[in-house]
């Protein structure tokens, strides 16, 4: 079908789909918002966003250490998700698909960006870490489970399954951010976000900030087998991962998707 054909067919006066144009002008407008923040609200927002994230931990872990369920668990930390999503707050690994939208439709500039994931990713540990340190001091039941939990992904070596599990968490993550920008329905968000928590915490993918989280946890209660260094040689190659998932698998496709609408929110921009 031509592009003249899809404008006339369409509501709006577009060259994709109607459905997409409302994704695409929900992305767009949210991205420009999140991207224009200060480093005061890019750290606040940030910081919350590992609490929460925290809190959905904390959740999976009750359920994992009374069912040995990891899928039963997965779904227990929608909940982090969840606040997520109805705080407001930001996720590092949900920052590729709107933001990268937005820069690319000259909303935003590449500092700006860099301003967010730098910021997201600083204060997401930082509340992260604080969080787990109360909920292990807390809940000293969870210790053993927690450190269980933690080795299955720090001591995991660098190999060709770990970095496909990178992969997939960064896609898994990506993908969860699409569906809920797909749709204005809040019971379809909720709905993409419990999906999300499953398919990430359920089936044990490789998630940089999730994953650091648990790793934090079993090194506050002083029993793991490992330290920091090996955290950080581990959320090395999963960083990567997560972002070349996320990116490339996602975001990368959806922008090819929607390059005609893209050039044209890209001339609007030049000529304002």
């Amino acid at each position: 079908m031509s592009e003249t054909s899809q404008r006339q067919l369409g509501d709006s006066d577009s060259p994709i789909e109607d459905k997409l144009e409302d994704a695409f002008n929900r992305m767009v407008d949210e991205g420009s918002q999140r991207l224009h923040r200060t480093w005061r609200e890019v750290l606040v927002t940030g910081f919350f966003g590992g609490t929460e994230v925290a809190m959905g931990v904390l959740a999976y872990l009750s359920v994992l250490n009374a069912t040995h369920d990891n899928l039963l668990a997965g779904l227990a930390f929608s909940i982090g998700f969840l606040a997520l999503l109805l705080g407001h707050s930001e996720l590092f690994t949900e920052g590729f698909l709107v933001p990268v939208t937005t820069v690319v439709a000259k909303r935003a500039s590449i500092r700006q960006l860099s301003k967010l994931w730098s910021g997201t990713l600083v204060a997401n540990l930082a509340g992260g870490w604080l969080l787990m340190w109360l909920i292990m001091t807390g809940f000293p039941k969870l210790h053993a489970q927690t450190v269980e939990s933690a080795a299955h992904y720090v001591t995991a070596p660098l190999s060709a399954e770990t970095v496909t599990l990178a992969l997939l968490g960064g896609m898994a993550i990506t993908l969860m951010t699409r569906m809920q920008h797909g749709t204005d329905s809040v019971f379809g968000k909720i709905a993409a976000a419990v999906a999300g928590a499953f398919l990430l915490a359920g089936l044990q993918m490789f998630h940089s900030i999730l994953d650091s989280l648990l790793i934090f946890g079993a090194l506050a209660t002083g029993d793991a087998p490992f330290g920091y260094l090996d955290w950080l040689q581990w959320f090395g190659y999963t960083i990567v991962g997560n972002m070349a998932g996320g990116l490339l698998l996602v975001t990368l496709l959806r922008l090819l998707r929607s390059k005609d609408r893209l050039q044209e929110e890209r001339d609007d921009a030049e000529a304002s």
